[in-house]
C-alpha cells in the first residue's frame, strides 16, 4: 500500500517544505524534510487505511495544492514551467491539514501513531516515527515555521474535525 500513497506522500511533503521551508542550512532542510515526511506518511495511512482505498485515491486524483496555496497565499506565483509545477496536482489538502495537525499537537500526533500501530505491525511503528513524536532541539529548529502552531493554524483546522473522528469519537484533546 505504501508504494501507492507515495506519490501523495512525496508532494505533499514538498507542499508543507516548500510552505514553511526550515530554518538553516541542508542538515536543517533535511531534518525539516524528515519530520514532514513522518506526519504526512502518518496522516496518509490514515486517510487511505485499505489497498482500495489508496487505489480509489489514484483513480480519482488526490485534488492537489490549489486550496492551500490559496489559503498561505502562495497563488501567486505564476507557474513559468508547467512541468516544475506538476507535482501539485498530487498534493491532498486532507493528508496536508492532518500532517499540519500532527506537527503542531504531540498528544495528536502520539495519538495517531497509536492508531495506525493498532492497524497492524506494516502500519508504522512509534520508533519509525521518532523526529514526528519526540524532536530533539535540532528538530525543533530546523523545522521551527513547519511546527508553528499559528502558523499552521489555518491549514490545520481545514480537516480537523475529520482528523479527530478518524482517531475516534469522544476524544478529548484540544488542538
Amino acid at each position: 500500500m505504501q508504494a501507492d500513497l507515495s506519490p501523495v506522500i512525496a508532494a505533499t511533503t514538498q507542499w508543507l517544505t516548500c510552505a514553511y521551508p526550515a530554518s538553516g542550512g541542508a542538515l536543517a532542510s533535511a531534518l525539516c524534510e524528515a519530520q514532514a515526511r513522518q506526519a504526512v506518511t502518518v496522516a496518509a495511512r490514515l486517510r487511505y487505511p485499505t489497498t482500495m482505498d489508496a487505489a480509489l485515491m489514484a483513480v480519482s486524483g488526490p485534488g492537489g495544492s490549489a486550496r492551500l496555496d490559496w489559503i498561505t497565499g502562495a497563488d501567486g506565483t505564476a507557474a513559468v514551467d508547467l512541468e516544475e509545477y506538476a507535482w501539485r496536482t498530487w498534493v491532498d489538502e486532507v493528508v496536508t491539514s492532518w500532517a499540519a495537525c500532527l506537527l503542531t499537537d504531540p498528544e495528536l500526533a502520539a495519538l495517531a501513531v497509536a492508531a495506525l500501530a493498532e492497524a497492524g505491525p506494516a502500519a508504522g511503528t512509534p520508533a519509525e516515527f521518532r523526529r514526528l513524536l519526540e524532536p530533539d532541539e535540532r528538530d525543533r529548529r530546523a523545522a521551527a515555521l513547519l511546527r508553528h502552531p499559528d502558523l499552521l493554524a489555518t491549514v490545520a483546522e481545514l480537516h480537523l474535525d475529520q482528523l479527530l473522528d478518524r482517531l475516534g469519537p469522544g476524544q478529548e484533546l484540544v488542538a
